[in-house]
């Protein structure tokens, strides 16, 4: 379940693990993981970057959407839109079959703020959080020239999420993935140093902020070996012709020794980023609310026009 938290005290950053427990208290105690993340949490480059009249956006995993919703319903009905009066289980089938797998709400009025708020001892989940790590790193190298910064691995990092975005177009700020890694270098490096350090296929100069990838075919073919399944079978229906129907692996092989490979790489990522992101939002139109929506809309736009004046100032 995904909030957006209108955040009322920029004090609350101060005040960690009593302030967290604070906001986890608005809501039912059953999360596996719940965490913060966007520019009220991390700082972000730009006039416009306010934390103090940001937004906080929340995102909370439960093992039980059903059980959870339910909870919820009867401590926050107001978070709802008119979809809870069709009940827990039929928000919990909006939630899991539509978009993202996500339900969104955004506006929701709470206190306080935070990055990662609490985690359960949960084996399977931290596995996937780690995997989920060294896959970006992964598809980052595949995008990028054979020696770059810090800062160039980063961004593409930063700009994963938002490939194929159709708001990117339309209701973003088109600086917003450098906004967002120039003031949080310290916080990249402290999430992906030890995966770079510990990755034989690179050199990574910390001094000097630099990297350097293997960029053979034999070095590609191993970073494409080890990307999700869903990106790699994407990569699969991009470059096989009709008919030939060839396996995975060896369409991976041929595109290892392809100098467009990064390109290859970055539009199998859009290619499953763009479907999702449009049905994600259309999806919070109904989590959400017509009217939050609009309001929510509004707000981006008018970001997105300010990057836009500045950029042509």
């Amino acid at each position: 379940m995904s909030l957006g938290l209108g955040a009322m005290a920029l004090q609350a950053l101060q005040s960690s693990g009593v302030a967290f427990r604070k906001i986890l208290s608005h809501f039912p105690e059953e999360l596996s993981l719940a965490f913060a993340y966007g520019s009220g949490v991390y700082r972000q480059a730009g006039p416009s970057s306010n934390q103090k009249s940001a937004m906080l956006d929340f995102v909370f995993t439960v093992d039980d959407p059903v059980a959870w919703h339910s909870k919820n319903l009867k401590k926050n009905w107001n978070h709802y839109s008119f979809l809870k009066v069709l009940g827990p289980k039929f928000i919990t089938t909006i939630q899991d079959n539509y978009g993202a797998g996500v339900y969104y709400n955004t506006l929701i009025m709470c206190d306080g703020r935070v990055k990662i708020i609490a985690m359960n001892e949960n084996v399977i989940l931290r596995s996937a959080l780690d995997k989920n790590l060294r896959s970006a790193v992964t598809a980052a190298f595949l995008m990028l020239p054979e020696s770059f910064s810090e800062e160039d691995l980063f961004i593409e990092i930063a700009g994963l999420s938002y490939s194929g975005d159709f708001r990117m177009v339309v209701g973003e700020d088109k600086t917003k993935v450098l906004n967002i890694v120039k003031p949080n270098m310290a916080h990249f490096r402290e999430l992906y140093g030890n995966i770079l350090q510990e990755n034989p296929q690179v050199v990574y100069k910390i001094q000097q902020g630099r990297l350097e990838i293997d960029k053979s075919p034999e070095g590609q073919f191993t970073q494409l070996m080890t990307l999700p399944k869903t990106l790699q079978q994407q990569i699969n229906h991009i470059m096989d012709p009709p008919g030939k129907n060839r396996d995975v692996e060896e369409t991976l092989l041929q595109l290892a020794h392809d100098p467009d490979c990064g390109e290859v790489v970055r539009l199998g990522l859009s290619a499953i980023v763009r479907p999702s992101s449009l049905r994600q939002s259309t999806k919070g139109i109904f989590t959400a609310g017509m009217k939050k929506s609009l309001h929510y809309s509004s707000l981006k736009l008018h970001k997105m026009w300010k990057g836009w004046l500045r950029k042509t100032s």
